[in-house]
């Protein structure tokens, strides 16, 4: 059994998502959102902040080992006690005392992490790589795991139907594949319990993760925000339902004669979604999935979302950090570190040189660790499937986001992120480029001679470029077909054939150094 100290008290003022719950019908009894529950992780060293719903005007009790908070119900019917901070240990058991008494037994004290984004997160275990084996050894008593169901709303939710799980093979089957295995290596190595909330949604559009009115007053998004009031205001869903109906009828008509005739039958209509109860709606995942879990202790959140938006990847340079910063806002915990993955390599290689959408998307995801502090970026264009958006190597993209936590919030001596485009100069036809964090030096792998870069003359037309590294932050590029270089680009492709990294294996950040206008300059 670990033990655990408590520290002082804090007094912490209402955020502004309490403030802006949503009116929920008063009860009697002492009530607690599903986040709270027997199993759970509370986050080490921050204060320990419990919310639930009571009588209006009543007095709640909360206590956990030696701590205790009070808080009186307002007339809507929420409280909110805050105590102070626990250092890593349990089990534990919290109590929530009203007109009745709420227990939760063996809590653990650890670090807590948010495992958000589209389905790259969601993906579970048991379908990743070596899955026999990674479910064999999943018995992990102090790792805890809890899912939010995937639920689509306008209107922020209070909870949900879920729970917190004592790690095992059965319950790790279906968690996120990337959540455990980055909360597995830090089990590992701090030797502390960790709890792992997972709301990631397959196939999320970033603007279904932000706040509505934060967008709606933002002028660069209000193109967006405006194709969706339209939508709003004119979609009828019973109609397209109606109409599916229909041609179903008209198929399955067509596919009894053709199956009489022994011919091939045609593709079954596809069943219509909603799409304003889908995962790209403006606010819908803030509100359906976020929303109940804001303001529970956390150290982090890791991120793996962008394929929805690659097509509007310039607007993606404002809308990702505008939905990082509104989550530290909503949570009141200041810049809590949020550490993404970037796009792995995916669809067909190119012969030729060409402008891509998705090398536009990593370049606005790069961007962001400039504009907000506290961010970090996983390089994965080695570990894609060009045919499978999905692929099946979790383990690594684990271990690069936990670099990231280890050295940045866990004080760990090791290279942590991957070398990254500082400048360049141009000596006759070659371009002499410089990188920065470098690690222990530019390497490559597979092959000797560094691939995928190309560069352009004023004609901004790319050529592939040969290179050759010549020093540890320097490598120097050239083509023979262009005397006059005047940009270079690494990497800049769906699928880059690409083979530079540093010495801890890190691959190059994809980059470009000029600034002409992509293919989704003007799309928003």
């Amino acid at each position: 059994m670990v033990h655990t100290h408590p520290v002082k008290r804090l007094k912490l003022a209402a955020p502004l998502f309490f403030l802006l719950l949503m009116t929920l019908p008063v009860s009697a009894d002492v009530k607690l959102p599903a986040i709270f529950g027997d199993h759970m992780v509370l986050q080490r060293e921050e204060p320990v902040v419990i919310w639930g719903m009571a009588d209006p005007c009543e007095t709640v009790t909360v206590s956990i080992c030696g701590l205790t908070g009070e808080a009186t119900t307002q007339a809507n019917g929420h409280w909110r006690a805050a105590l102070g901070s626990l250092q890593a240990g349990g089990p534990h058991t919290l109590t929530v005392k009203g007109h009745n008494t709420v227990t939760y037994k063996d809590v653990l004290v650890g670090e807590v992490w948010l495992c958000s984004g589209q389905s790259n997160m969601a993906f579970a275990v048991g379908s990743a790589n070596d899955s026999d084996l990674e479910l064999a050894t999943a018995n992990y008593p102090n790792i805890r795991l809890i899912s939010v169901p995937q639920i689509a709303s306008q209107t922020p939710e209070w909870t949900f139907k879920g729970k917190w799980d004592v790690c095992t093979p059965e319950v790790a089957r279906s968690f996120s594949a990337v959540g455990y295995f980055y909360g597995r290596l830090l089990h590992q190595i701090l030797g502390v319990p960790i709890g792992l909330i997972d709301n990631a949604w397959g196939g999320s559009a970033a603007e279904a993760w932000v706040r509505r009115d934060i967008m709606e007053a933002d002028e660069l998004l209000k193109p967006l925000m405006a194709r969706w009031e339209e939508t709003e205001s004119t979609y009828d869903f019973e109609a397209i339902k109606a109409k599916h109906k229909e041609k179903m009828t008209d198929w399955e008509r067509a596919a009894q004669r053709l199956k009489k005739e022994g011919k091939p039958l045609p593709s079954r209509p596809r069943t219509p979604r909603n799409q304003l109860a889908g995962n790209n709606r403006p606010a819908n995942l803030y509100c359906g999935v976020l929303h109940p879990v804001i303001g529970y202790g956390i150290r982090g959140a890791i991120w793996y979302q962008g394929e929805s938006n690659a097509g509007r990847a310039y607007q993606y340079r404002h809308l990702f950090p505008l939905m990082i910063q509104n989550w530290r806002d909503e949570w009141q915990q200041g810049n809590f570190p949020f550490y993404w993955v970037q796009l792995a390599d995916f669809r067909d290689e190119k012969p030729d040189p060409t402008e891509s959408d998705w090398a536009e998307l990593r370049e606005a995801q790069t961007q962001t660790m400039s504009k907000l502090p506290n961010t970090g970026e996983a390089v994965i264009t080695d570990l894609g499937e060009a045919h499978n958006i999905h692929p099946r190597n979790k383990q690594d993209v684990a271990k690069r986001l936990a670099r990231w936590a280890l050295a940045k919030d866990y004080g760990h001596d090791l290279v942590y992120r991957s070398p990254i485009y500082k400048s360049h100069s141009i000596k006759k036809n070659r371009l002499i480029v410089t990188f920065d964090h470098v690690g222990g030096g530019m390497d490559t792998f597979d092959v000797r001679q560094p691939t995928g870069f190309a560069v352009a003359g004023e004609d901004k037309n790319f050529i592939w470029a040969q290179a050759t590294i010549t020093g540890k932050d320097k490598i120097e590029v050239w083509s023979d077909e262009v005397t006059h270089p005047v940009a270079v680009r690494y990497a800049w492709a769906d699928n880059p054939v690409c083979n530079v990294q540093n010495r801890e294996h890190l691959p190059l950040t994809p980059f470009r150094s000029d600034t002409w206008p992509g293919l989704t300059a003007n799309k928003n």
